[in-house]
């Protein structure tokens, strides 16, 4: 499709020297993304516990919802105009392809584990998996409707254009750590089999709903450097709006993984890392060049009572009586309101459902907050030419280095 169709670009406004990382703007159809940035999981087209209005009180700049939680609802969301409309957020969104919650029925393991986890790592057993691969799609039983389904580069494709995010994502396979290379060599020869399928089937169906969805590419590769660099040469030649960095790898060797991809991948086009959230992990990200990136941990992690603060996390649980912030400094709507640890914690024990959701939505919008204003700090860190000061500090202070 020509470019001037599109209404869909990417502006690189200053670059990290001596490092891949930028910071930039994303253009799309239903506003601006100025990079680096956290984008927020709005799962089934809403954050939990976090309102619209919340949402732009954090600095919210767009929404990650999923093409598989949405799939059966997804006719209804083109009726509506689209996912910014549908879902009352109207500012950029994105959408996942499915692939990776149909691949979590098969062997179920996460993208990036610890070292100490690796040494455990084993497939199910395939009598016990609920996913299939094939050529064609991926086969699986839906635990939600109790019944068999199949989604592949076509079906993804017709979902995610139905609900008509700006972004798409590619369908791929995602393999596991417990995946040898041989098998590693085989998936990525399907997944970049099915991004031309994705490609051509997405043309079809980008201008739906009378505006351009772009869609990105997904690497995969593993944790084998030859497996990465000779995808993203061969991504770089498709006609990709962007890419999505994915995979099982070691959290060490982030990084250096990125470096592979971001090396060979052309630069005037966007990358969003997938799933991660961790300060390290996203600063090190940008460094390396990711511009967004997307995780649930930040509102899970703060339902469970984990609290993000400037000198490391701490569990609200245990601060009984606490007339502290929750983050001394902080600018989030929750602190400044002047919600204390002890009230938080309080509500976060109570046996009444009404104060949960209160305690629910305060520390969710609160984690959000900080891991979208160190994407801001990152971003402005890059213009002013100091990213590397900012990164060393704010990793010194969180890690207690």
């Amino acid at each position: 499709m020509p470019n001037e169709q599109r209404a869909f670009s990417f502006d690189i406004d200053a670059r990290i020297p001596g490092h891949l990382g930028r910071a930039g703007t994303i253009h799309t159809p239903h506003g601006d993304i100025h990079t680096p940035t956290f984008i927020t999981v709005g799962t089934r087209g809403f954050v939990r516990y976090v309102s619209n209005p919340d949402m732009r009180n954090i600095h919210a700049q767009a929404m990650l919802s999923n093409a598989y939680h949405l799939r059966n609802t997804c006719t209804e969301i083109a009726q509506a105009g689209g996912l910014a409309a549908w879902s009352g957020w109207s500012g950029p969104t994105v959408t996942d392809s499915g692939g990776f919650q149909v691949m979590s029925l098969g062997s179920g393991l996460g993208k990036v584990v610890s070292m100490d986890r690796e040494k455990e790592v084993v497939n199910t057993d395939k009598k016990e998996r609920l996913a299939l691969v094939t050529e064609e799609a991926v086969h699986f039983h839906d635990p939600f409707t109790d019944q068999d389904d199949a989604i592949g580069p076509e079906e993804s494709m017709q979902i995610q254009c139905a609900i008509g995010a700006d972004i798409h994502m590619a369908f791929d396979e995602l393999t596991s750590l417990a995946d040898t290379y041989e098998y590693n060599q085989e998936a990525l020869a399907r997944t970049e089999r099915w991004a031309l399928r994705s490609l051509a089937e997405h043309r079809r169906h980008c201008m739906d709903l009378g505006y351009y969805q772009a869609l990105y590419g997904v690497l995969q590769g593993g944790r084998w450097e030859d497996l990465r660099r000779s995808t993203a040469k061969k991504y770089a030649q498709m006609d990709f709006d962007g890419y999505g960095l994915g995979g099982a790898f070691l959290k060490e060797d982030l990084g250096e993984i990125l470096s592979w991809c971001c090396e060979e991948l052309p630069e005037k086009k966007p990358r969003h890392l997938l799933g991660l959230s961790r300060p390290d992990d996203i600063l090190i990200g940008v460094e390396q060049g990711a511009d967004t990136f997307d995780c649930v941990a930040p509102t899970r992690e703060a339902r469970h009572g984990r609290i993000y603060t400037l000198d490391g996390y701490y569990n609200v649980g245990k601060c009984a009586g606490s007339t502290e912030l929750l983050d001394a400094g902080c600018d989030c709507p929750t602190c400044q309101a002047g919600w204390t640890r002890g009230q938080l914690r309080d509500l976060l024990k109570s046996p009444n459902r009404d104060d949960h959701e209160i305690y629910f939505n305060l520390a969710s919008v609160h984690n959000l907050r900080f891991i979208i204003r160190l994407t801001e700090q990152a971003r402005q860190a890059i213009l002013d030419g100091c990213y590397e000061e900012f990164k060393e500090q704010f990793l010194k202070r969180y890690y207690h280095l």
